[in-house]
């Protein structure tokens, strides 16, 4: 939901990105920022963000109070935003997206690529995480072992997992059946290393896996590992209409 109230002129800009609060200090001194038209001496002023044209220097800050970021995460990268010894998916974002402090929704394994939103808007990763949502996630698979319509129906079932646990039915699509087998499967929980463990349950072992999609949301197929875009307001309204039940 938009923000409607008034914000201290600092407090947006440091948000945005433009600097510190005593960098923005200096900039007002100076007469480089304007609000309406008018250069602001006090950076405490209080500015309607998402109505005030401000600019810096002549150019037009566009005020976002969150940012919604698709990501094609690479393996070997950690879906996480600190860590003392493992490179994070958050290192591999430029500076102006990392202002605003996003994190990644729900998580993928280690060795994993593909699809991860990265967002600051904790609402809607609250939303696409919860259990009663049941978001819908589909994967990309190739499995060593002979993959059959006897797996798909064990699949659509449910299967007992290393730990007891029964999985919602999934539903697992046979791209190629083989000494190693191409699926896509999508599934409507987390669990732990889930899709990997539900192969195991059928005596098959997962090599290579990548999300393709989450919800509404497909990775872009333009997007290599490591690369990341911001979602369109196409897909945004898309990703928000369906966590609305729309």
């Amino acid at each position: 939901m938009a923000t409607r109230k008034s914000q201290r002129l600092d407090k947006v800009l440091v948000h945005m990105g433009v600097g510190t609060r005593k960098e923005i200090r200096k900039l007002t001194k100076a007469g480089r920022i304007k609000v309406n038209g008018s250069a602001v001496n006090d950076p405490s002023v209080h500015v309607m963000p998402e109505t005030d044209d401000i600019t810096v220097d002549g150019i037009t800050i566009e005020y976002r109070e969150h940012i919604y970021l698709m990501m094609n995460k690479p393996q070997g990268v950690i879906s996480a935003t600190e860590d003392r010894n493992e490179e994070v998916v958050t290192d591999l974002l430029e500076q102006e997206h990392r202002v605003f402090e996003p994190f990644p929704v729900g998580r993928l394994d280690k060795d994993t690529e593909g699809l991860l939103l990265l967002t600051s808007d904790g609402k809607l990763s609250h939303q696409l995480l919860s259990p009663k949502k049941h978001v819908p996630k589909t994967y990309y698979a190739e499995v060593d072992g002979v993959v059959t319509e006897e797996d798909a129906l064990a699949f659509k079932n449910g299967v007992t997992l290393d730990d007891g646990y029964v999985t919602m039915p999934g539903e697992l699509t046979i791209l190629s059946s083989g000494p190693r087998s191409e699926v896509e499967l999508t599934i409507y929980e987390g669990k732990y290393h889930q899709v990997k463990r539900m192969f195991e349950a059928v005596g098959k072992k997962v090599v290579f896996l990548k999300r393709i999609a989450m919800g509404p949301l497909t990775l872009d197929p333009d997007l290599e590992p490591g690369e990341y875009r911001e979602l369109t307001p196409e897909e945004l309204a898309l990703l928000k209409g369906e966590n609305n039940g729309n």
